[in-house]
């Protein structure tokens, strides 16, 4: 992982146990660093925020957006390779209330790194590994068709390449919409 922070909504429940599972057949590695997320900034929209951002100028910057951030559902795209890369990802309809949260994410006054992709909110089911053909054919027929619901956010910092450590875990102050 680059150095930086990053921001990801965890995902609870048998969902999240069911999402580990597959992480933990697929890609052991990544299962272990972090648990299932929706990745919201960091690797798309808007670059990782900067590493030199202390926790508290981060606890500033985020609290206002949690306090005003209402608990809202998205539905996980079937998997698919991200960007021609060996990432397996299921994408999330970047518009709407996930939108809102990036941008204000973004607007906070956090200083980040130019974003390398679009806005693609998603949950990572494979990262490390170069999966073979068959593999990748179990994997890309995973399906989670029941609503996801988003009701924090969460910052990770990177402590090396491959570690990151959870420096902050804000729930939504706004009531469900």
């Amino acid at each position: 992982m680059k150095p930086g922070i990053v921001v990801m909504a965890e995902l609870g429940g048998e969902l999240a146990a069911r999402l580990r599972s597959i992480q933990q057949r697929f890609d052991p590695r990544m299962a272990a660093e972090l648990p299932p997320h929706i990745t919201i900034t960091g690797s798309s929209g808007m670059g990782p925020i900067a590493a030199e951002t202390t926790d508290e100028e981060l606890r500033q910057a985020l609290e206002p957006v949690a306090a005003a951030s209402h608990p809202f559902s998205v539905v996980l795209q079937p998997p698919m390779r991200f960007m021609q890369s060996t990432v397996v990802v299921m994408q999330i309809d970047p518009n709407g209330p996930i939108r809102l949260l990036h941008e204000q994410i973004k607007l906070s006054g956090l200083r980040y790194e130019q974003p390398r992709f679009t806005f693609t909110p998603h949950v990572t089911l494979s990262f490390y590994p170069e999966l073979t053909r068959e593999r990748l054919r179990d994997l890309v027929r995973v399906r989670f068709p029941e609503p996801v619901t988003i009701d924090s956010i969460q910052a990770y910092r990177a402590t090396n390449l491959t570690t990151t450590k959870k420096v902050l875990d804000l729930p939504f102050a706004g009531a469900a919409a």
